[in-house]
């Protein structure tokens, strides 16, 4: 090669342009005589590679022998050809050119990737980043349609592409090589100066070019080849399994005849080993399953491979996966027997066992007598001679009980809901008569099959929906036979459990309740639930009263639930939350325990749900009990109130919240017969925006935004959130933007801080100005992900009918929602109608009865009580007869008090009267008898006439807006309330929480922070002083001279005695309310507060309080000496003193501080003794401020010196420093050292008794307010109350204890 000629030039045509290279290699330099044939084939190869590249626009010769080789596509199916020698099935060619500078070829290969390439026509025999490139694009479609033909498959991309062939020809800017022989392209790609984007025919060409299938098959494989690793063999020693009971004869000889019993739970194996002692341990066994099988048919091969139960199952039974079974001589038993309870979840129980046979080992349900089952009494009904019968179904025993024709005395029902509920002995009697309870499942055809995988596929959605579509009530199936078949297990029994789980899931159009929330809300009315109990106790309550078979763990959550009122929950809370139910901050799920928190039913709630149509509902009876209705009626449509979602079988719902206003507002269109207007979700508390975003067909879409705000440059303010996004989950979400996680990867803010309450969002979060840049231009709702979507797309609901049906808009469920409750208002009119009648023609009954025994006419006493019937029949007095429940047998475990009263109305009177006939007039109480009472009855019976032209002049219509209207009402005081509170909790806010909400200046903040209580004063920020004030002066200048006249005119004070705690006299009026902070009782007279003047208010009430105690309680201490004096005819003493005792540790210290000690006094009036009251003020303990003490010494110097005039008593405190208190001590007629002031006060009483005509007069004690009533204490319902009560009267009052606080 070293030796060269010059270069020879030829002329040519000024078309051509080319440059011909002739070379001959040099062998002698390579010790070589001749080429080799791989030589010979690789530059061979290289020939066709160049004809490959540049396809039509160069002509390639080898050995002078043009190439036919004019395309990219030519030169692949050259490789295609070789490889097509050994196979009988073509393999495909899926071509195309994407791009000047692209073109790709796939095809198929046998297990291992295989690529051809070339990077500007160089061979890249390894690949490189643009293969990788277009395989990427390939692979990833093929796993989309791989995961929707079998999401459990299991399969990853890397063996996805172990079965594709990729031809590529690309040209690649400035394109780099891992070595000199340039075998791997190491550009990246987004360098290669073009895109190679495949179509998406060319995809789904690719897809289907068997590529789908070869990857399915291989998995199945895979999977069917790791299943077998957990196979069971025939062996008679198998150990290592708890709670397994093996059979003896197990896995030998005689193992066809063995039967292993499946049991739902370890309390049903209990039962069975009771039975088996029966049979004997030789061919039974038991095992228990802990809870409902897996569904194989749509779980995932790593589901399947960890799952316990399945491989214990395929232990036990020797099953091996994938054979095909003639008989069972291979198993270890011959005979499966399900025992569950017969319930619905024991209807499902059995059909996940026989999908999982169908699923592995479909020729086994095909063995006869193989799979059986085996079923218990559902029902059992005892005779008191000892007759018993077993019921296998609910229609069955309602037959034999009609069979009965209400004759039901001596029998006894007893309900078996679960095998727990079966004793051991019936457990043995259910084994000595096996026949009867074991039933055998028997295949027919492939009808059987294709029922299964209806009931357990996914992908028999469509079909599923039309099976449940057509269900009929009633449907059951039939116990008593031998042989049951496959499908109608499934459409008979299974199909009970998917309609049960759908209801559980889907609510009731009319009411918007599931079964759970119907049942919680039927024992709210039942228990009348207006006292708040505990969320634990009351979901016992409920399990009791209306027969629910779930956990009650689940029925508490249900409960916290129907009491949630956070922002996004309910609209209306049917129940009251009153504990931690859930906030915002985690969606509810921050609720206490069941154990700590309480409840009750909502005030508004019997608004939406009238007591009076509770009659018009339909209940249902389980177990013996009537428990809560098939649906309720409100008055407005629940499900569009607060909204629902779920998920059963074969259906979804989800329906939005909406205004309650917007609802009413609705109704009364119909009720008007006008148009209704377009109602958009509302949700209670929710302060950003929704906003129709799109409109389709089937429903609305609404777009959900939260409120965010640009502060500067460099923060933003969020202060509402999307509707059920929650404050937890969005501060998470701003930690991953602040520190970057797995998606975010780069930190987009610095920081952010926030003040978020229970109730509110806000968060103010700092980024840089460049990044304030990017949020604003991309828009700060998207940056920070406050957008969410809702559609109306999904409601389905129950019918008034219990048929599933799908909603289109709100309006629709409103408009079929009105005339059903319309017709409801009918009946219930028909129905009160006929209630106040029959309750007018009662009272009728009840004064001419109660006239006749006052007039003689009807003697009662000391007659026997079956004459006294038939009197009553004769006179012709209405009967009204109990409502008898005697054709229902007695239920075990249920309510007798029913029963024993049926057994008393079974006694009759002379002439076939009923004893409880004329119940209603022989039970009512002896003081009917009075004048009072007739008169009483008399004004009832003319109330129920009114009531009943009231209610016949009524509409329907009008009915029902009666009740919108008292909803509304009742709904805007609920408002009201909330406004009040939020109110409240904005003046109480802490100092940042004010700057949050008030934007309040960090001065005005720091100032009113300062403000400090001196001198023992108490700031009360919410009192208005001007307005105090100006009461002040009014009631002073309008009842100080009456106080005057009062002073020097001695009046007498009347003294009733019968009722000594209670004293109203004549023009006074006591109103007394709980004042709620602190528990104290606030009094007012007329309407307006009693005051003292030149005292705050909460001294004033305490000033009046106190002396009117002391008028009460020198009322009651007369009184009481009185009513001795009376019985034992003595005559109290008179030199006793009353003394006040019981003053607190800190009223002595006061005392000591402010007083020089303390003092008794009396006043002579009329020549006898009487106690004289302190003056104002002089018997307070309160540490007074030095400012106010100059016009309350004023006061009370004013009124002592009045009464020193008016008593002209040396002894009186009016001769004393008013700022002296006396030191008193309780008057009780059991004290010793009170004696001699009692008896002198009881002298004083007697002797104005004797001289007046009763009730007696006693001089006054010291002077009055003409207008000052006595203040009576009312007794509080709650014994807490009356414990606080008992305790003011019993101590002394500390009149401090405002300032106290």
């Amino acid at each position: 090669m070293s030796v060269k000629s010059e270069p020879t030039i030829l002329k040519c045509k000024a078309s051509e342009n080319w440059t011909k290279v002739t070379f001959k290699p040099d062998l002698a330099k390579f010790n070589m005589t001749s080429l080799e044939n791989d030589v010979v084939a690789l530059m061979s190869k290289r020939v066709m590679d160049i004809a490959g590249c540049l396809g039509k626009t160069v002509k390639v010769e080898l050995n002078g022998q043009r190439l036919p080789i004019k395309s990219f596509g030519d030169y692949v199916s050259l490789y295609l050809a070789a490889a097509q020698n050994n196979k009988e099935e073509n393999l495909p060619r899926i071509y195309e050119r994407v791009n000047d500078r692209w073109e790709t070829c796939v095809s198929l290969s046998d297990g291992q990737f295989q690529q051809v390439s070339f990077v500007n026509s160089i061979a890249t025999i390894r690949g490189g980043s643009h293969v990788q490139y277009v395989t990427d694009q390939v692979v990833n479609n093929i796993m989309g349609v791989v995961n929707k033909k079998n999401k459990n498959a299991g399969v990853k991309p890397f063996q996805v592409r172990n079965y594709l062939w990729v031809f590529v020809n690309a040209l690649i800017d400035n394109p780099a090589f891992d070595s000199q022989t340039k075998e791997t392209l190491t550009t990246r790609q987004g360098s290669f100066g073009s895109r190679c984007e495949l179509s998406q025919e060319f995809l789904k060409k690719v897809a289907k070019c068997g590529v789908v299938e070869r990857v399915l098959t291989w998995a199945d494989f895979k999977q069917t080849k790791e299943l077998k690793k957990n196979d069971g063999t025939k062996r008679q020693r198998l150990t290592g399994i708890t709670k397994l009971d093996d059979a003896n004869d197990a896995g030998g000889r005689n193992s066809e005849l063995c039967t292993l019993i499946l049991t739902e739970g370890d309390s049903a194996k209990a039962l069975a080993m009771s039975g088996i002692s029966v049979v004997g341990r030789n061919q039974y066994g038991v095992f228990p399953l802990r809870g409902k099988l897996l569904n194989v048919r749509e779980a995932s091969h790593k589901q399947i491979m960890d799952n316990a139960e399945i491989n214990n199952i395929k232990q036990i039974l020797g099953l091996q996966h994938g054979k095909d079974y003639e008989n069972t001589k291979s198993l270890r038993y011959g005979h499966m027997m399900i025992m569950t309870d017969q319930d619905h979840d024991g209807s499902h129980i059995k059909g996940l066992l026989i999908n999982f046979i169908h699923s592995f080992w479909p020729s086994l349900l095909k063995i006869p007598d193989f799979l059986v089952e085996f079923i218990t009494p559902i029902v059992k009904a005892t005779h008191k001679n000892g007759k018993v019968l077993s019921f296998y179904s609910m229609p069955e025993y309602e037959s034999w009980k009609d069979s009965l024709g209400g004759e039901t005395k001596g029998w006894s029902i007893k309900y078996y809901k679960g095998l727990g509920t079966s004793t051991a002995k019936e457990g043995k009697e259910y084994f000595r008569d096996l026949h009867k309870h074991r039933k055998e499942f028997a295949w027919e055809n492939e009808t059987d099959g294709d029922a299964i995988e209806l009931a357990f596929s996914k992908k028999k959605v469509e079909a599923r929906k039309l099976w449940l579509r057509q269900y009929e009530p009633g449907t059951f199936l039939d116990q008593s036979a031998r042989v049951i078949k496959y499908r109608d297990f499934v459409n008979k029994e299974l199909i009970l459990f998917s309609m049960a789980d759908l209801s559980r899931s889907i609510p009731s159009m009319m009411d918007g309740l599931k079964p759970g929330q119907r049942k919680i809300l039927f024992c709210s009315f039942k228990r009348n639930f207006v006292k708040q109990a505990k969320v634990a106790q009351f979901s016992g309550y409920v399990s009791e009263h209306s027969a629910y078979h779930h956990g009650e763990q689940s029925l508490a959550s249900t409960i916290i639930g129907m009491a949630q009122n956070f922002v996004g929950s309910n609209n209306i809370n049917l129940l009251a939350p009153l504990g931690q139910f859930g906030t915002r901050s985690q969606g509810g799920k921050d609720h206490a325990s069941a154990r700590y928190v309480f409840t009750c039913l909502s005030p508004i709630t019997r608004f939406l749900f009238p007591q009076p149509d509770d009659a018009l509902l339909n209940y249902l009876k389980e177990d013996g009990q009537s428990i809560e209705p098939i649906w309720y009626c409100p008055i407005i449509p629940m499900v569009l109130l607060n909204g629902s979602e779920g998920i059963g079988t074969g259906w979804s719902t989800f329906v939005p919240n909406y205004n309650p206003r917007d609802i009413v507002a609705n109704i009364r269109h119909l009720l008007k017969d006008e148009p209704l207007e377009p109602m958009e979700p509302w949700y209670k508390g929710f302060n950003g925006t929704i906003e129709r975003s799109a409109t389709k067909e089937n429903g609305i879409t609404y777009t959900i935004t939260g409120i965010i705000e640009q502060l500067n440059e460099t923060t933003v303010k969020i202060s509402e959130l999307p509707v059920r996004k929650w404050t937890q989950d969005y501060k998470e979400y701003l930690e991953s933007l602040m520190l970057g996680n797995d998606k975010i990867m780069e930190p987009f803010i610095k920081d952010y801080r926030e003040h978020n309450t229970d109730t509110r969002v806000h968060f103010e979060v700092m980024l840089s100005e460049k990044n304030m840049a990017i949020a604003v231009s991309e828009g700060l709702t998207k940056r920070f992900k406050l957008t969410t979507s809702l559609s109306t797309s999904n409601m389905h609901l129950f019918d008034e009918k219990g048929v599933i049906k799908k909603y289109d808009t709100p309006e629709q469920i409103l408009e079929e929602f009105y005339h059903i409750r319309l017709e409801l208002y009918l009946k219930r009119k028909a129905i009160q109608l006929e209630t106040l009648q029959l309750d007018l023609s009662k009272l009728d009954n009840k004064v001419k009865f109660v006239l006749g025994v006052v007039r003689g006419e009807i003697i009662v006493n000391n007659r026997k009580r079956a004459d006294l019937l038939a009197e009553l029949k004769m006179k012709g007095f209405r009967p009204f007869p109990k409502k008898s429940k005697g054709s229902e047998p007695a239920v075990i475990g249920g309510d007798m008090s029913d029963k024993e009263d049926d057994a008393e109305e079974g006694e009759r009177g002379r002439g076939e009267v009923r004893a409880g006939d004329y119940e209603y007039l022989l039970s009512m109480p002896i003081g009917t008898l009075t004048l009072e009472k007739v008169q009483q009855l008399c004004n009832e019976r003319e109330k129920l006439e009114g009531d009943v032209e009231e209610l016949q002049r009524s509409t329907p219509k009008s009915l029902w807006e009666k009740d919108l209207d008292n909803l509304l009402q009742q709904l805007d005081a609920q408002e009201l309330e909330e406004a009040k509170e939020e109110e409240y909790e904005n003046r109480h806010m802490a100092k940042e929480g004010a700057a949050m909400f008030k934007r309040a200046t960090s001065k005005a903040v720091k100032k009113d922070t300062k403000n400090k209580v001196t001198d023992g004063q108490k700031v009360e920020t919410y009192r208005v002083q001007e307005l105090e004030k100006a009461k002040d002066e009014e009631y002073e200048s309008r009842h100080m001279a009456k106080e005057g006249a009062a002073i020097f005119k001695r009046a007498t004070s009347k003294v009733v005695t019968k009722d000594t705690k209670n004293k109203v006299t004549d023009g006074q009026k006591v109103e007394t309310h709980r004042v709620q902070n602190g528990g104290a009782k606030k009094q007012t007279v007329d309407g307006q507060s009693q005051k003292v003047q030149g005292k705050p208010a909460a001294k004033k009430d305490l000033d009046s309080e106190d002396e009117e105690l002391n008028s009460s309680l020198r009322h009651r201490l007369a009184a009481y000496a009185t009513n001795q004096a009376d019985s034992t005819g003595s005559t109290p003493s008179q030199d006793s003193d009353i003394q006040l005792d019981n003053l607190s540790e800190s009223d002595a210290e006061t005392e000591k501080t402010k007083r020089a000690g303390s003092q008794k006094a009396s006043v002579t009036l009329g020549g006898k003794q009487k106690q004289a009251k302190a003056a104002a003020g002089a018997a307070k303990k309160r540490v007074v401020p030095k400012h106010s003490m100059a016009s309350k010494v004023q006061v009370k110097g004013a009124a002592t010196a009045a009464v020193n005039n008016a008593n002209n008593s040396e002894d009186s405190p009016g001769h004393k420093s008013p700022d002296k208190k006396v030191r008193r001590m309780r008057p009780s007629p059991f004290h010793k050292k009170s004696g001699s002031r009692i008896s002198k006060l009881i002298k004083s009483t007697t002797t104005s008794k004797e001289e007046d005509s009763p009730p007696a007069e006693v001089a006054a004690a010291r002077p009055k307010r003409t207008n000052r009533p006595v203040i009576h204490y009312i007794e509080s319902g709650s014994e807490d109350e009356k414990e606080d009560s008992e305790s003011e009267e019993s101590e002394d009052f500390d009149l401090d204890e405002d300032d106290d606080e």
